[in-house]
């Protein structure tokens, strides 16, 4: 028992001696090193707790391979911002050591996600989550824009958890239960069909503000542009890869599950996502916003997996989450790159002539666009086409023919920022070094480049992983 629990009782422990650490004296190096420590920590404790999984504890949370993969895809995440923020916070005059307790927190948050089987977990969770973010977004106290972006997502996170809290009371009126495992069954009495039906729609609509989906996806470019470059490469890794380990968990349970009376919403969200979020996202010149609405056209792709489900939308879609995680993390490192203690880098203009100053940053940043473009030889194009091939196995064609059209269309915006990057630049170039020793920020960089490459030409390993763990969810 311990031993399956032990990945997420290192990050609630580790949240534990930083704070104590910061009581006693603090010192960002030694928070940093602490934070990143832990992570790492709990991502070596997935091994033995794979030894004995499955462990069910409590009817709260299991621990399952599904589970494991994902808590390892949101720890490496984690790590990787937390080695991106320590050159980021260093010449800034905030406190810096708080900012890792709540990343530790809104870490262990989307790891209880993954695990959740319950409502309750998935409430709770959430709420972790949430709350940390509120504070991560709006951490730069003296700076008008985070301020602003964490008010807007503190009214509109709160609203939505009121619609998920709503409707999981309206599922519990209408099945008696809010395991997952327990909600097996469509009820066919009239009043418990119509709570059943409100309730799906009220946390659906709490699961998709969480996603950016379309159509609760107005506050993402806000957001997105005016927190802090670590957080928001935070918020569009770690903060999602928790709801959608939950949301294919409950999709997998038979009659019972969403998938089984609003499968059809789900491919119109699909569709209307990918297709908002590149056609929105022409129109950007700043690369934070940019880069939201991109995020909101990858959450229509990854639909179309979870559209397909079974035995090869699961893997699919993971398997894009994955390749994801990767691309993007690489794309907002790369910014970060090219930031300094007083701008942060986040228009065209910032990275125009790139290529020129910097050309090793410049390929790197390259590589992660191309890879959320889709292109062949990265992990964003193997991600793509397992998405089309679980489409495919299920004659979803409209939602593939929308997939390939609005990944056209996505190319138009992407290879903007390439042009920009390669452009020949005239006069002296802006002053572009991170305060403080770079040398974590190459290191991560260039490992997300060789995982890119990796994941791109030869993905047999982990999807042969995902699968495994993606057939040990219950029916």
């Amino acid at each position: 028992m311990i031993t399956a629990v032990l990945p997420l009782l290192i990050p609630a422990l580790t949240v534990l001696v930083v704070m104590v650490g910061i009581a006693i004296k603090r010192n960002h190096r030694v928070t940093a090193a602490l934070s990143c420590g832990g992570l790492v920590l709990s991502f070596v404790a997935l091994w033995p707790a794979a030894g004995v999984a499955p462990v069910h504890l409590t009817p709260l949370l299991v621990i399952d391979q599904y589970a494991l993969i994902y808590m390892g895809l949101v720890l490496a995440a984690s790590a990787i911002v937390v080695l991106l923020s320590f050159p980021y916070l260093e010449g800034r005059s905030e406190h810096k050591e708080e900012f890792y307790l709540l990343l530790l927190l809104a870490t262990e948050g989307s790891m209880v996600l993954a695990a959740a089987s319950h409502m309750v977990s998935l409430f709770l969770a959430l709420e972790l989550l949430s709350i940390s973010l509120y504070a991560l977004i709006s951490y730069p106290r003296t700076e008008p824009l985070p301020l602003e972006a964490g008010i807007k997502y503190l009214v509109l996170a709160a609203s939505s958890s009121a619609f998920l809290l709503f409707g999981l009371a309206l599922l519990y009126i209408a099945g008696g239960s809010m395991d997952l495992a327990g909600m097996t069954s469509f009820p066919t009495d009239g009043v418990a069909r119509f709570s059943y039906l409100a309730g799906m729609v009220l946390v659906l609509t709490g699961i998709g503000f969480k996603l950016a989906v379309v159509p609760f996806h107005l506050w993402t470019p806000d957001v997105y542009q005016g927190a802090p470059l670590p957080v928001t490469a935070f918020v569009a890794t770690v903060s999602k890869g928790g709801v959608f380990a939950f949301l294919l968990r409950w999709l997998s349970f038979g009659t019972g599950s969403p998938g089984a009376s609003v499968l059809p919403v789900f491919g119109v969200v699909a569709i209307a996502s990918m297709l908002a979020g590149n056609l929105l996202a022409l129109r950007q010149t700043n690369l934070k916003r940019l880069l939201a609405y991109s995020s909101i056209a990858h959450m229509g792709y990854f639909f179309v997996a979870v559209v397909a489900g079974g035995d090869l939308g699961r893997p699919a879609a993971t398997y894009y989450l994955a390749a994801y995680l990767v691309s993007i993390l690489g794309a907002f490192g790369s910014l970060l790159m090219v930031s300094d203690d007083k701008h942060e880098a986040e228009t065209l203009d910032d990275v125009h002539g790139l290529f020129w100053r910097r050309p090793a940053l410049a390929c790197v940043f390259t590589a992660m666009i191309l890879s959320l473009a889709g292109i062949p030889l990265t992990a964003g194009f193997l991600g793509k086409f397992y998405v089309l091939t679980a489409g495919a196995s299920v004659a979803a064609w409209t939602l593939i023919a929308v997939l390939i059209v609005s990944s056209t269309i996505g190319l138009v915006y992407y290879l903007r920022i390439i042009v920009a990057m390669f452009a020949e630049t005239g006069g002296a170039p802006r002053s572009v070094s991170i305060p403080g020793s770079p040398f974590t920020s190459r290191v991560v960089l260039g490992l997300l480049t060789v995982c890119l490459l990796v994941l791109g030409v030869y993905p047999s390993p982990l999807w042969s992983a995902i699968t495994a763990a993606a057939s040990s969810l219950s029916h």
